[in-house]
């Protein structure tokens, strides 16, 4: 990417992190790149274009290295430990409140919710993967939507970002209480093939 184009996409997502979408704008984009503000005109069209790929190129570059750490993952808690860790990173690092801001915005314009959720697709279909990698042999593999789990997963973890603002004992609870399942699936693995075929057709017949 191009050194001002870079800057421009740089300077929205800093602006995004210090002032929030209402207070994102071609002018303090510019003041945030150190740019003058008719270049946001010049390489993008528009705000809206500039910030759809600001949201691309930032979740790109924050997926990356989190796909080499997901092909360790051997168990639904180490997958859970990862999402703490890089929840924890994402935070303190204002990335996770940019996504929350992108989201809201994206409520009432078409073009931010394309956007948005293309970059969100971008976390959701490593964790699709390495989730229907993890429960493939599990006894509840037919009960478990994997789609619909990874699209959950990462709704919580965005969604904790703003529960954290005003609760966040509450916050770490309901990351701990993702912990106790993911013992409980162990546990489950763990059975022998008889309680194995046994609770496979309870959970059939439960459907």
């Amino acid at each position: 990417m191009a050194d001002t184009r870079r800057r421009l996409v740089d300077g929205a997502i800093e602006t995004i992190r210090q002032h929030g979408i209402t207070g994102t704008s071609a002018r303090t984009i510019a003041a945030t790149a150190g740019v003058n503000q008719a270049l946001v005109f010049y390489h993008f069209g528009s705000v809206h274009e500039l910030l759809e790929a600001a949201c691309l190129a930032a979740t790109e570059e924050r997926v990356r290295p989190f796909l080499r750490r997901l092909d360790d993952i051997t168990s639904l808690r180490e997958l859970l430990d990862l999402g703490r860790t890089l929840h924890t990173e994402e935070r303190e690092a204002g990335n996770v409140r940019v996504m929350a801001q992108m989201l809201a915005a994206a409520q009432a314009d078409p073009r931010l919710a394309r956007a948005t959720s293309a970059a969100l697709h971008l976390w959701i279909e490593p964790i699709e993967q390495v989730l229907a990698r993890l429960l493939s042999s599990s006894p509840i593999a037919d009960l478990v939507d994997v789609a619909g789990l990874a699209r959950a997963v990462c709704a919580g973890f965005v969604g904790l970002e703003l529960f954290e603002g005003i609760d966040p004992v509450g916050a770490s609870a309901a990351l701990d209480a993702l912990d106790r399942l993911a013992v409980l699936v162990e546990v489950v693995d763990e059975l022998g093939p008889v309680a194995r075929r046994a609770l496979r057709g309870k959970l059939r017949r439960t459907r």
